[in-house]
């Protein structure tokens, strides 16, 4: 996993917030608010905004509305041109679920599965002038901790198809990253922004990565990592796959909610 250089910043390719529309919405909120506010200061609010306030993840109700969207975490890619990205990603074999347009029949943003079934959204990039200060005005030195998506992963079979789909779609460029599994050498890939920086990873299915569900795992982190999964398994959920560091300390998680949600958990 690798992490986002600066997690704020307007850019082709950045992504900013997520969100997922769920049924049980009042267990979800529970489940999440008490999954992500451990630690002596949590790094996130029992209304699932940040510790700083910011609104980073979106859990809403599913409503007729949304019956159609998969019961997935949809990240928000910002792109140079939303009209554009939808009519790449259906002529690559995408599909479109929803699509926001203004009185005047412009695109404004829009949901898309890519040909895994992946559910992500676009957005026009954000003005800088619309994202809020990200500096600790207690420490300007060393900013305290908050809620973020501090990484952005897709694991599916056939990855290069996957990075090319992405690629075309969002404007990624691409940055192999060598991978070794049974002794065979391969490549999965990171998805650059336009500024050069990493945004997120797109994965084969196998070696470390095997098992992990074709959907966009976002990474958020928490306080206490280990006493978040055992509120996930209190909570009714389930940790897919955890990994573990050579002291024998979980690295990260990934986990499903209750209503077969997934999302990876890392210490923050």
């Amino acid at each position: 996993m690798q992490t986002m250089s600066d997690r704020f910043v307007p850019r082709v390719g950045g992504i900013l917030s997520a969100d997922i529309a769920v049924p049980d919405h009042e267990r979800e909120m529970r489940f999440y608010s008490c999954v992500l506010g451990t630690g002596e200061n949590p790094l996130w609010r029992e209304d699932l905004m940040n510790s700083r306030g910011m609104p980073i993840i979106g859990l809403g109700s599913r409503s007729a509305e949304h019956a159609d969207l998969p019961l997935q975490w949809m990240p928000h890619i910002q792109v140079a041109d939303v009209a554009a990205s939808v009519e790449r990603a259906l002529d690559l074999s995408g599909s479109e679920l929803m699509h926001g347009k203004d009185g005047d029949g412009r695109s404004q943003w829009a949901v898309l599965l890519d040909p895994n079934g992946a559910a992500f959204g676009i957005i026009p990039v954000v003005p800088a002038e619309a994202l809020p200060p990200t500096d600790d005005v207690s420490s300007r030195d060393v900013p305290a901790p908050m809620g973020c998506i501090s990484w952005l992963n897709l694991t599916v079979s056939d990855a290069s198809a996957t990075r090319d789909f992405y690629r075309q779609v969002v404007d990624w460029s691409v940055q192999d990253v060598e991978m070794e599994d049974a002794g065979d050498r391969y490549a999965d890939y990171n998805m650059l922004g336009d500024d050069g920086n990493p945004a997120a990873g797109v994965c084969h299915a196998r070696g470390a990565n095997l098992g992990l569900p074709p959907v966009w795992l976002m990474y958020l982190p928490v306080g206490d990592l280990p006493e978040s999964l055992r509120r996930v398994r209190e909570g009714g959920g389930e940790i897919i796959k955890a990994t573990q560091q050579t002291d024998g300390t979980y690295a990260s998680a990934v986990v499903q909610d209750p209503v077969g949600a997934c999302l990876a958990l890392v210490a923050g």
